[in-house]
């Protein structure tokens, strides 16, 4: 434990070809692609492959409505992995993460990390000094082992269990 900052760079470490960039109204087919996919494929424990509560949670994920988020002044941040949307991160100015989608093909590979992250550093330098979500019943462990922490009791969205959380933007070194 004698080395904390190289055990730190060790677990902060961005996988090679990952740009993280603000998205555009260009990216609206790729973000609702990755956005389907990882609810249906990754979120299983949430829906329980009913198929109601699939559309219910995808029907807002349609490149209309991710275009009028983006035009609306929505922070909509991308992780592309050599070349392909990998991932996809919201937030707003209060201190809210509103998304953080991973796609299948590019899971358990570091992208979810590494745009949640940045996610975290761009409220911090908009002087954000606690931070907020929602997280899904398949995201709350991914969550808390990042140094989130519950922040109240569960509630429910269309019969999908959400589970508060937050997290302390002040460094801690």
């Amino acid at each position: 434990m004698g080395n904390k900052r190289g055990i730190s760079q060790a677990f902060n470490q961005q996988p090679d070809g990952l740009v993280l960039r603000r998205a555009t109204v260009f990216d609206v087919f790729d973000i609702s692609q990755v956005l389907i996919r990882s609810i249906t494929e990754l979120c299983r424990a949430d829906h329980l492959g009913d198929p109601k509560a699939i559309t219910l949670w995808t029907e807002n994920k349609n490149p209309a409505a991710i275009r009028g988020w983006i035009d609306g002044g929505s922070h909509i941040w991308l992780a592309e992995n050599t070349g392909q949307v990998a991932a996809v991160g919201g937030l707003l100015d209060t201190g809210v993460v509103t998304l953080l989608y991973v796609d299948p093909d590019h899971s358990r590979c570091g992208v979810g990390t590494a745009l949640l992250r940045k996610l975290e550093r761009e409220l911090a330098a908009t002087g954000c000094s606690n931070a907020s979500l929602n997280a899904t019943r398949t995201a709350r462990d991914f969550y808390i082992a990042r140094g989130w922490q519950p922040a109240g009791a569960p509630g429910e969205w269309n019969g999908i269990p959400q589970f508060p959380m937050r997290k302390s933007l002040h460094p801690t070194d």
